[in-house]
């Protein structure tokens, strides 16, 4: 038989959709995206896009759409809480493209979800459709949906985020662990660039059990905050929900003037908190003909500034893997596709966790030995200071299909 052009239905029309959407596209495979929401968009907030991402960006072609949209920080700088006093102080413009092979830029997420989603023709995309079950039959998968349609393809992919409809179908209920952190997100438009008391960096201000970063986006016209604490009791019913600025104040009291009058600047409108989730990572995504992405497959706590990068990753590696395998070998592309990935969402889950301790180390013996070590770190080698994410940005997706024949040798 002829083989036929691969088809796959991707639910979900985040980040992690989008991309893989492309990637398919720029291989010459079928995709079509199924999204409850109404229309493309993503919540207003920045994302960190890190090197590895950026070489997967630029790989898809939206260098020119990153040069535009993204903001380049000097580097990434540890702070106290009380004093500003810098902890440690990793450079990033200069240095990353010649470390890690492509730069580091801050990004307002609903920019790069644009970017990502400029090339989805009409058609190709459905909006207000709402996945509520998932059927495999001989080599085909099949998403049901709320109004009764359904969509065949040779491939389904979750894509749909930590509440993953299809990763119930796959693999049972489970409810995703609350973390004992809450988060809120806010913007602050800049009048004149850079703000006196907001450093062009990555900042990272670590108190007793809570932290902030704080970094600009839209070019420097806007600074972007997430500011985590510890709150043993999430309350809210919905993941993200409306705050004000007054409980964002109330939250970091006695915190350094810098940030309390960042704080002061913003939105009243737009000041959202989350409570943050994650699940242990999982043995394996895949089971017949449909597998995970993205949140969906590995939600993490956004420590190591990895949730939307992994996505990306993901979505890039999964095309690569559906093209280079092609429609004969859909199972082998799935396992390539998971032993390329399972290893490292892991580490990146579990090292994200690990993160969200050291930021926030109650006591001052604690802290004083964490920043110690920073300082000693940083002396040995002034790169590879900081959050230690070297292992992270030097990863690059482009040169899976390398290690895709090993995956064939691995018995199942």
């Amino acid at each position: 038989s002829v083989d036929r052009a691969l088809r796959v239905g991707i639910i979900g029309a985040g980040i992690g959709g989008v991309t893989l959407a492309r990637a398919l596209e720029q291989r010459g495979i079928e995709a079509r995206i199924f999204e409850r929401a109404p229309m493309f968009g993503e919540v207003g907030a920045g994302v960190q896009m890190t090197p590895n991402a950026v070489k997967v960006l630029s790989e898809l072609g939206l260098d020119d759409h990153l040069r535009k949209i993204g903001f380049l920080p000097d580097a990434m700088v540890g702070r106290n809480w009380k004093t500003a006093r810098e902890l440690f102080r990793t450079p990033l413009k200069e240095s990353c493209p010649a470390l890690y092979g492509a730069s580091f830029y801050h990004v307002h997420r609903a920019d790069l979800h644009a970017a990502l989603a400029s090339d989805i023709k009409p058609g190709q995309a459905t909006f207000g459709a709402h996945c509520v079950g998932l059927q495999q039959m001989g080599n085909t998968a099949v998403a049901k949906f709320a109004d009764g349609s359904e969509f065949e393809a040779d491939v389904i992919v979750g894509a749909d985020g930590v509440r993953s409809v299809i990763r119930e179908q796959l693999w049972g209920e489970e409810a995703a662990n609350y973390t004992g952190h809450m988060c809120w997100r806010a913007l602050v438009n800049v009048d004149k660039h850079p703000l006196p008391f907001v450093s062009p960096d990555s900042s990272f201000w670590m108190g007793p059990k809570g932290h902030v970063v704080t970094y600009y986006v839209k070019g420097g016209s806007m600074v972007n905050i997430v500011a985590v604490n510890e709150n043993p009791s999430w309350v809210e019913e919905s993941w993200n929900a409306k705050s004000t600025q007054q409980e964002l104040l109330a939250g970091f009291e006695g915190w350094h003037p810098n940030l309390i009058e960042l704080f002061k600047r913003t939105d009243p409108d737009a000041i959202f908190k989350w409570g943050l989730f994650d699940r242990d990572p999982m043995n394996t995504w895949s089971k017949g003909n449909a597998t995970l992405l993205g949140d969906a497959a590995h939600p993490m706590l956004p420590f190591l500034s990895q949730g939307a990068a992994m996505a990306i990753e993901d979505g890039y590696v999964l095309a690569q893997s559906l093209a280079y395998h092609g429609p004969r070998q859909l199972q082998q592309a799935l396992r390539a596709y998971e032993l390329e990935r399972l290893p490292r969402t892991s580490r990146v889950q579990l090292e994200a966790r690990e993160r969200g301790r050291t930021y926030h180390l109650p006591s001052a013996w604690s802290q004083l030995k964490r920043d110690m070590a920073y300082r000693w770190r940083q002396l040995l080698n002034p790169n590879a200071v900081g959050i230690q994410a070297n292992w992270v940005y030097e990863y690059d997706a482009r040169d899976c299909e390398t290690r895709f024949p090993l995956a064939q040798k691995i018995p199942a």
